[in-house]
């Protein structure tokens, strides 16, 4: 009787089954990426049943030329500060809290849904939290008040990207907390009881055992959470509106498209050139951030 590797009984079964998940990808990805990146260099607009005409890199170089540049370098900046801040505070916040966690305490399991339930309060809700918190009727006006000071908070242009990051930490915390919990949770005890054994304090054991085990988790987290924060704009916009303190990539394209651009004849296409180069800055920092990560796993 002859036998196969082949995990099914007909090859049309597999067949079937990639083009199901395919097509949907083709349609719902693929698709509305090319049209973004043909309508880069268009100047369709936004108001109806005007004509579309076909205008080259003139969009691409509207948003690099002299008028634009001191913007456009604005927008750069505030989007790699968030960015860095946003990852390095969640990823290094998450890993803290997962430690703790994975410990046995009492109402172990309370805290750590305590700690995922900002994930599943939304946008909107998260924004309205702390937005009244901040207030100028909230408990850190109050308490601001007591030592004979105020602030308007995420109005004030020098310290509102950092209470947004404050903010977003706070939302997303709890996804980076479960994938270490999942990678520690992973790392056999028997490497801890050796290590007790052989008289590793516990600063040494997290050092030369738990965090190089975590490497994968530390990677998974670091990815996605640049990449989201790179891409993120709701909770900005939500808590701040546009402001220019507070503007990065991903809320330029909206104010652009949809927003409050004064210049509708360029408003479509304008943001098509927007995302594209946002799209090709996330790519490059993406892949630099993961051959360094992949190499660094490899190293521990």
């Amino acid at each position: 009787m002859g036998t196969t590797s082949f995990p099914f009984g007909r090859r049309a079964t597999v067949r079937l089954s990639f083009a199901a998940a395919v097509v949907p990808l083709v349609v719902f990805v693929f698709g509305p990426a090319v049209a973004v990146l043909v309508l880069a260099f268009t100047d369709i607009r936004s108001l109806p049943g005007l004509p579309v005409h076909w205008i080259g890199f003139d969009n691409f170089a509207t948003f690099f030329n002299a008028a634009h540049l001191a913007d456009s370098l604005a927008t750069l900046k505030n989007t790699v500060l968030y960015a860095g801040l946003l990852t390095l505070g969640q990823v290094g916040l998450g890993l803290a809290i997962a430690v703790l966690l994975n410990r046995k305490l009492a109402g172990r399991n309370f805290l750590r849904s305590l700690v995922f339930m900002p994930v599943i309060l939304g946008v909107t809700v998260t924004a309205l939290i702390w937005s009244l918190v901040f207030s100028i009727y909230g408990p850190v006006q109050h308490l601001l008040n007591v030592f004979g000071t105020e602030s308007a908070f995420f109005g004030d242009p020098k310290i509102a990207i950092f209470l947004v990051v404050f903010v977003a930490i706070w939302a997303n915390v709890g996804v980076t907390v479960v994938i270490f919990l999942a990678g520690l949770q992973a790392i056999p005890v028997e490497l801890y009881e050796v290590a007790s054994i052989d008289g590793a304090s516990g600063g040494q054991i997290f050092r030369h055992i738990t965090f190089p085990m975590l490497a994968p988790s530390v990677t998974t987290n670091t990815l996605l959470g640049l990449i989201g924060s790179l891409q993120s704009y709701q909770l900005i916009y939500v808590l701040t509106g546009y402001r220019a303190s507070t503007k990065v990539f991903s809320l330029a394209v909206f104010q652009t498209a949809f927003g409050t651009a004064t210049n509708a004849a360029v408003t479509q296409g304008y943001a098509a050139a927007i995302s594209m180069v946002q799209f090709v800055f996330v790519g490059v920092i993406a892949a630099v951030v993961m051959t360094y990560l992949r190499r660094r796993e490899a190293r521990l």
